[in-house]
C-alpha cells in the first residue's frame, strides 16, 4: 500500500511514529534508541525506520521542513497506515523571556500565519491543539527525569526569514514561547482525522538575540528532548 512518498507496505510502521523534521536524525535516532531496527521508506531521502524501544514497537520518519511537507507526511501516515499517534521532536526558536537555550518545550497549541486550515472551510478561526494525554504524559515524564520543560503555545510560521521584523514582537507579547515550522499542520491533520499529536522541542536559539547552540551542542541538549519522547510513547503503548 505504497503511496508516492512512501514505499512502506501496510505492517511496515508501528501505530506510534516520532518525528523529527531532518531525515538524517531520524536515522540517528533508530540507531541510537531501536532495536532490530527496518527501514520503510528512502524515496526523496525521507527516512523512515521502526523498531523496538523497551519490547515495544515504535517508528521514526523524517518530516521535512514546513507545514506542506508535514501536511503529507503525517496525512498518510494517519490515514493510510493507520498511525495513532505522532510525536513531533525538534528545534525550536526561543522567544519568549524566561525560555533559554537546551530548554524543552511542550506545545499546548499552536498560533500560526499558516493558510492550512483554509481547506476545511471553517466559519472562523481554529486554534490548533495538542493531545491532552500526549501532553500530560509527556510533562509528567520530563518531571520524573528531572528535566524542566515548558509548557504553552508555540508559532508555527511558514516563513524562516520573515520580512516583518516586528512579527515576532508581536507575537511574545500574546505569550508565545518560541517558533517553528510544522507543528500548526499536524495538529490540523490530527484534529480533522480523529487521531492524537504532540509537538515536543528543543530550544536552539534566541530570535531575538540571535544566540544559538553549536551543531554539538544541539546533538547533546536533543537527549533530554529524546528520552521525554521515547518515554512518553512507551507509557501510551
Amino acid at each position: 500500500m505504497a503511496t508516492v512518498h512512501n514505499m512502506a507496505e501496510l505492517g511496515d510502521i508501528a501505530e506510534f511514529v516520532l518525528m523529527p523534521g531532518d531525515p538524517l536524525r531520524a536515522k540517528l535516532i533508530a540507531e541510537t534508541f531501536l532495536e532490530n531496527v527496518k527501514s520503510f521508506n528512502t524515496i526523496r531521502n525521507m527516512f523512515g525506520y521502526t523498531g523496538n524501544y523497551k519490547g515495544k514497537r515504535l517508528s521514526v520518519m523524517g518530516s521535512g521542513m514546513g507545514v506542506p511537507s508535514m501536511g503529507i507526511y503525517s496525512y498518510e501516515l494517519y490515514t493510510v497506515y493507520h498511525v495513532k499517534w505522532i510525536i513531533r521532536i525538534g528545534s525550536i526558536g526561543g522567544i519568549a523571556e524566561q525560555v533559554h537555550l537546551r530548554d524543552i518545550i511542550l506545545a499546548m497549541g499552536t498560533a500560526t500565519n499558516s493558510n492550512y486550515a483554509s481547506q476545511y472551510q471553517l466559519p472562523g478561526v481554529f486554534a490548533p491543539t495538542a493531545d491532552y494525554n500526549l501532553l500530560k504524559t509527556a510533562e509528567e515524564t520530563a518531571k520524573e527525569l528531572n528535566i524542566q520543560a515548558f509548557v504553552g503555545n508555540v508559532l508555527t510560521s511558514d516563513t524562516f526569514y520573515c520580512d516583518d521584523k516586528n512579527a515576532n514582537a508581536a507575537w511574545k507579547k500574546m505569550g508565545i514561547l518560541g517558533v517553528e515550522m510544522e507543528t500548526a499542520g499536524l495538529y490540523l491533520n490530527a484534529a480533522r482525522l480523529g487521531r492524537k499529536a504532540l509537538g515536543l522541542f528543543t530550544v536552539s536559539d534566541r530570535v531575538d538575540t540571535m544566540e544559538a547552540l553549536s551543531a554539538q551542542d544541539r546533538q547533546e541538549s536533543f537527549q533530554d528532548m529524546m528520552k521525554i519522547a521515547l518515554e512518553t510513547a512507551y507509557k501510551i503503548l
